[in-house]
């Protein structure tokens, strides 16, 4: 992930800057491109939020996963409306930074809500993680983690 957004900050939800190198270090990492005037989107928001929930609050130790929000709503106001009002506790790439268009185009996406998930490197693992969520709930994640190579830097 330090490939992918190399020299930028993500914000969390109550608005503090995040070094992604360390806060995505060794996780595997779920871009959500997603609005909240999307009605699509508000409702598969809350099905993620459970998701994160159960991975990160309970489970021991909390599942090596994390979420990044990469906005398409209208303005910096809305975005941080739908953050406060249907979020989980994750990160977001800043609303004004034009790098989400980039990464749209990287990844594919032409409709949202699209839930991208990929290794350290950025390469994809599925963007099918919405559907793959709904489908098998928690045990897609145990897929995920088998396909995201997070240890790789420890090995000798």
């Amino acid at each position: 992930m330090v490939d992918v957004f190399s020299g930028r900050l993500l914000v969390s939800k109550d608005g503090r800057s995040v070094d992604p190198e360390e806060a995505l270090q060794n996780k595997v990492v779920g871009l959500y491109f997603s609005a909240g005037w999307c009605s699509p989107c508000r409702d598969f928001t809350p099905v993620l939020c459970d998701f994160y929930t159960e991975l990160l609050e309970e489970t021991e130790p909390p599942a090596p996963f994390e979420v990044v929000f990469i906005s398409s709503d209208h303005s910096a106001e809305e975005m941080v409306g739908y953050m406060h009002a249907m979020h989980g506790d994750w990160l977001a790439l800043p609303f004004h930074d034009p790098y989400k268009h980039d990464l749209k185009k990287k990844y594919n996406v032409t409709a949202i809500p699209k839930l991208v998930i990929v290794k350290q490197t950025g390469e994809v693992i599925t963007d099918k993680g919405r559907k793959q969520i709904r489908d098998k709930g928690l045990s897609c994640f145990r897929n995920w983690l088998a396909s995201a190579d997070i240890f790789q830097n420890f090995s000798s």
